[in-house]
């Protein structure tokens, strides 16, 4: 084995291991990061939620470390490629509108997909996480995949989470000029996978992924998964809805197209530039203008040193 295969290995098998899991082998995949360079992809919106898209690269600033960092590229992304991973919850637990969630799933793609310039791929996830359909632009195939799914057993939504972001949301480079999504169908409950919260978390960063969550909670309490299913959208400059009502439910869906085309991108190297493979925190803000809100993700995880 290399020295760079020696070091990605003893970082993953340093991470906690859950009951069951096994430590990754030499087959396993190598996840490639870009050492010099950090793409955040994120919205701004005003206070009554509208999206403002008229900003240039001096109203923003980003800070990492206390420090200024200096953008080196910025653009109004409204047409980046889209690839989006669709993870529904087939467990027993979102039996009651099962089959209206798959409808207005497979509405949503025939609205956003552009073939042969979008894709979008389908997990479901139960007792353990599969893939339904690989990355497509045939909204048919996906619909038809999507309306052909069952529900029953029990609940790996991290798994799901990060099996789709490391096989699949990482493959397209270079990964600034795709905007990856993450649209998570369930109630946010997990007792199932190999994977941690924090594992699954880390490998959506790694993936550059953005995580909208449509609850399929209808008790109108917030729950454990209602909580579970905000924090990874808003780690990852995502969003969450709950739909109490099926006309909800389109909405949300609506909400998330238009946000796929109403972002910016901005490009910077780290400085000072460490490669500790740690987390690192990061703040986006407009500069001089009250009212507005960010939404981007949080961080990112450096890569390790070799």
């Amino acid at each position: 084995m290399t020295q760079s295969r020696r070091a990605f290995f003893a970082g993953l098998t340093a991470l906690p291991l859950l009951r069951g899991q096994q430590p990754p082998s030499e087959d396993d995949p190598v996840i490639t990061l870009d050492v010099t360079r950090v793409n955040l992809l994120f919205t701004v919106s005003d206070r009554r939620g509208r999206f403002v898209n008229n900003l240039t690269i001096d109203d923003f600033e980003v800070v990492e470390h206390k420090r200024q960092q200096r953008i080196l590229e910025f653009a109004s992304e409204s047409d980046l490629p889209l690839r989006i991973a669709v993870l529904v919850d087939t467990s027993n637990s979102i039996r009651d509108r099962f089959k209206f969630e798959l409808e207005t799933a497979s509405h949503f793609l025939e609205t956003v997909i552009r073939k042969g310039r979008d894709k979008a791929l389908i997990y479901t996830f139960d007792t353990q996480a599969e893939l339904a359909q690989d990355f497509t632009d045939d909204v048919n195939v996906l619909g038809k995949q999507l309306r052909a799914l069952r529900a029953g057993g029990g609940t790996a939504m991290y798994e799901a989470l990060y099996l789709a972001s490391r096989d699949h949301l990482m493959k397209d480079q270079p990964r600034h000029k795709f905007r990856r999504a993450i649209i998570v169908i369930g109630d946010g409950d997990d007792n199932a996978s190999r994977y941690s919260r924090d594992q699954a978390l880390e490998m959506v960063h790694k993936a550059d992924g953005v995580i909208y969550c449509i609850s399929t909670n209808l008790t109108g309490q917030q729950t454990h998964g209602d909580r579970t299913l905000k924090y990874f959208a808003e780690e990852t400059g995502g969003q969450a809805f709950f739909p109490f009502k099926a006309e909800d439910l389109a909405q949300d869906f609506e909400n998330i197209a238009n946000e796929l085309r109403s972002q910016y991108s901005i490009l910077y190297r780290p400085e000072p530039l460490i490669t500790d493979g740690k987390y690192h925190p990061i703040l986006v803000r407009v500069r001089n203008q009250r009212g507005l809100v960010v939404r981007s993700r949080k961080g990112y995880y450096a890569p390790l040193s070799m």
